[in-house]
């Protein structure tokens, strides 16, 4: 098993390195490495299409709106 899979699975530094028979601290550096390697685009959210309207009646009625009252008008 790879270091970076091993750190998914068990999600601490410490058993990634018990697994790969290394040290965390090598754990560390392989991981940290890997992220600003694959660092790509930001996945869209679902809720991108509608950021503007929530935030538009969010300063408009200056107080906390639930999703239920914001469906009817995200829908249309």
């Amino acid at each position: 098993m790879d270091i970076e899979s091993a750190r998914r699975k068990v999600g601490t530094y410490r058993g990634a390195a018990e697994i790969c028979s290394t040290t965390p601290k090598t754990v560390r550096r392989v991981v940290l490495a890997s992220r600003s390697i694959g660092a790509g685009p930001e996945a869209p959210h679902n809720y991108d299409q509608v950021r503007e309207l929530v935030a538009a009646r969010v300063d408009k009625t200056k107080v906390r709106i639930s999703a239920k009252r914001l469906l009817p008008t995200a829908r249309t």
